[in-house]
């Protein structure tokens, strides 16, 4: 058994990386771990370990430490796709009974949903992230949007071809174009996975689809008008933000949260001329389904401290935390009384507007197959410029020919 300095259990928490670091000055998940073993009042100590920069590699030394039957998992940031495999294999300890009101009341509905396998709570809501559409107010009354009201992908594209503008989106071969394929998806009322939780070979896909064609029509416009960027196909969230600070042919951008601070910080000689609304729809009339992300908690199954890691994660997101994290970081929280605080509307003028988006989002499929999921529809839908309406039907095939032992990734 570990124990802590002074002879109390001591509680590891595998944190990713999230501007805060090591330092327990910064707001960060070190902070909340200092904070919550002086809460405990000598119940437990916490200590941190860093996972690496990439969610696959999050994703890979978080199994390995698992299947090795590590006691060492007591706490765990998981990106919310790790949650149903790791559910799945039996890595995850049960959420006990009398503490799952705690983790859902007050919490974004998209947080709670992608806490769940199976209908049970197998994971706690730690923050939630989600994108908006970011605008330049000139651009947009330049091209007569109405922009205090819903607008669609088609109508953004049409602005930014009018006024010779961009718009910034994901598209690189990685999880974050997988992120905006979802969003697509699921705007246009589908599903990419329709039955979470089958067997490979009863797993019913969505993409092939009139959803599926709506969702690739939308990456084929931004690509064919080229408001996506003279380098679409390799744009991050990084490179898209880059685009939106050009000062002569910014328009759009599609982004997390951070965006606001990344751009103050940049000092853009435009921040009074910046906008944001609600993610695009994907069909008109339709409610936009925005991105889904953020982090959820998890305790490993073979954890000598289940019930203190439960404890911990209790405290680690109730309201005082989250509101420290999310000032401190810039990450938005899950519990909504968190976006009604004041120091958060000073800090995050959008806060109203992030908390509703958060309540529309979509989490991107559950299944214990995601990764296999994932990585064959971003092969697929790649390059973006050679997306058409049959995309979504060859990606669809290739993932069941891929999961059947058909077709390697």
């Amino acid at each position: 058994m570990l124990v802590g300095e002074r002879g109390t259990p001591n509680l590891t928490w595998y944190i990713n990386p999230d501007g805060g670091g090591s330092d327990p000055t910064k707001g960060g998940q070190a902070q909340l771990a200092k904070e919550c073993t002086a809460a405990s009042g000598g119940k437990y100590t916490i200590t941190i370990q860093q996972l690496p920069n990439s969610a696959s590699d999050q994703r890979i030394q978080l199994l390995r430490r698992l299947a090795a039957g590590d006691a060492s998992m007591d706490l765990m940031s998981m990106d919310p796709v790790f949650v149903a495999e790791f559910a799945e294999a039996g890595y995850l300890a049960p959420v006990p009974q009398s503490m799952q009101a705690e983790f859902t009341q007050d919490r974004v509905q998209s947080a709670v949903d992608a806490s769940k396998w199976r209908g049970k709570l197998v994971a706690v809501p730690f923050w939630a992230n989600t994108q908006v559409l970011w605008y330049r107010k000139s651009v947009a009354a330049k091209a007569g949007l109405d922009m205090t009201k819903p607008v669609t992908w088609d109508q953004v594209i049409s602005a930014a071809q009018k006024t010779k503008t961009t718009l910034g989106v994901q598209a690189s071969l990685y999880e974050g174009y997988m992120v905006w394929i979802n969003a697509l998806v699921a705007g246009a009322g589908g599903k990419i996975v329709e039955n979470p939780g089958a067997t490979y070979d009863e797993l019913k896909l969505g993409l092939d689809s009139q959803a599926g064609r709506d969702a690739a029509k939308v990456i084929q416009q931004v690509s064919a008008t080229g408001v996506g960027g003279p380098a679409m196909g390799s744009a991050t969230e990084t490179e898209a933000l880059n685009l939106f600070q050009n000062t002569t042919t910014s328009g759009f951008l599609v982004n997390w949260p951070y965006t606001y601070a990344a751009l103050q910080t940049a000092k853009v000689p435009f921040m009074n001329d910046i906008g944001w609304t609600t993610y695009p729809q994907t069909v008109a009339g339709q409610q936009a389904r925005p991105p889904f992300g953020g982090i959820e908690l998890g305790v490993g199954a073979k954890s000598s401290h289940q019930d203190l890691a439960y404890q911990a994660a209790a405290c680690i997101s109730n309201e005082k935390n989250q509101t420290t994290y999310m000032l401190g970081t810039g990450n938005p929280a899950s519990r909504k009384a968190v976006f009604e605080e004041a120091s958060v509307k000073k800090a995050f003028p959008m806060a109203s507007l992030i908390q509703q988006s958060l309540q529309q989002a979509a989490p991107r499929p559950q299944s214990q197959y995601y990764g296999d999921i994932s990585t064959g529809i971003q092969q697929k839908f790649s390059p973006p410029n050679a997306v058409n309406q049959q995309t979504p039907a060859k990606a669809q095939q290739f993932i069941l020919d891929v999961l059947n032992g058909k077709a390697l990734l």
